[in-house]
């Protein structure tokens, strides 16, 4: 099963965004946090995508974008971007020199399109694990705390648990013997349930083993088995998970959090989630590790998706400065 990044590739998405520089709330921008954050901000590379997917951005110049035009020093990879350079370690070392003279941390690498840890067929499943090796290790010599992977297959939920706990469970070794987290992130089929996914990870029982709670994700649609626009569109919601409940109940094993955001208001508020809800159960929660910003405003654009949506600059702005003002609050 490819992911929403291969769907994006392979329907040829371009950076096209609807501009909201004119509208900014730059008042928003203007409120400092009243006291040190509970968290540390960092920029997940989906945020932007389509200059990814266009080639006007490459990987290797994505640390200092980070940090000398939105002021971001922690950075979350994604694998799809990397052009088949995962497993060359000269390049991970070239990467890694450059993020260390420009005072940049390497936080974590979200890995997609190696294959099913939750496959029911053993030898597949074994080859999925070791396509994930190369990930461990680059995010190993890049001084990541983690990777994040997917769990899904065919079969029934119980049926890719029972599996994924044998595959995801053992990449999970591997990355202990490394240093290095492995956790999932609720991204489509069964990992879209809040509750299956703390299922695994109870039965996995690592402390290397955790969750990526992402603010979206909690629609899950039928399995497509090829990722197109029309299949897309026509694919079935068959559920709908509370996003409040289900980043609470992921809490407890979070090393990380996704801050997706896709629209704002005329304040600089998000039109889906309600920040300070939800930073206050992150936060009650005992959380102080990352919040990845991942602004999919200028995504919902290139699926054609009608709103005014921001641009890539305006959607990390708009979400960092939330994020700010936001955890401010509640720190």
């Amino acid at each position: 099963m490819n992911t929403r990044r291969d769907f994006l590739k392979k329907t040829g998405a371009g950076a096209a965004g609807l501009g909201l520089a004119a509208t900014l709330p730059f008042d928003l921008f203007a409120e400092a946090p009243a006291k040190k954050l509970f968290f540390d901000i960092s920029l997940a590379q989906f945020s932007l995508a389509g200059s990814f997917f266009s080639q006007k951005l490459t990987n290797i110049e994505f640390p200092a974008l980070a940090k000398n035009t939105y002021g971001i020093s922690n950075i979350e990879y994604v694998s799809t971007f990397w052009n088949g350079k995962g497993g060359d370690k000269e390049y991970v070392k070239e990467l890694k020199a450059r993020t260390d003279d420009l005072g940049v941390r390497n936080v974590l690498i979200m890995v997609d399109s190696e294959g099913e840890l939750g496959h029911p067929d053993a030898a597949t499943r074994k080859q999925a694990v070791e396509n994930h090796y190369k990930w461990v290790e680059a995010a190993k010599e890049l001084g990541c705390h983690a990777i994040r992977v997917n769990l899904d297959g065919p079969g029934t939920d119980e049926e890719i648990a029972k599996a994924g706990v044998g595959g995801y469970g053992s990449l999970v070794e591997f990355g202990q013997q490394a240093g290095i987290n492995v956790i999932i992130e609720n991204h489509f089929g069964p990992s879209t349930d809040a509750k299956w996914l703390v299922e695994v990870m109870k039965q996995v029982n690592n402390p290397y083993a955790g969750l990526l709670p992402d603010f979206g994700n909690f629609v899950r649609r039928e399995r497509m088995e090829e990722m197109t626009i029309e299949a897309f569109k026509n694919a079935k919601v068959i559920a709908t998970f509370d996003k409040y409940e289900s980043v609470k109940a992921m809490m407890p094993y979070a090393k990380g959090v996704s801050a997706k955001t896709h629209g704002f208001d005329a304040k600089g508020n998000d039109t889906e989630t309600d920040f300070v809800k939800m930073l206050t159960i992150i936060k009650d929660s005992g959380f102080k590790g990352y919040m990845g910003i991942e602004a999919e405003g200028a995504v919902m654009k290139m699926f054609g998706v009608e709103g005014n949506y921001p641009t890539e600059e305006d959607g990390i702005k708009l979400t960092k400065a939330l994020l700010e003002k936001v955890g401010g609050k509640v720190s």
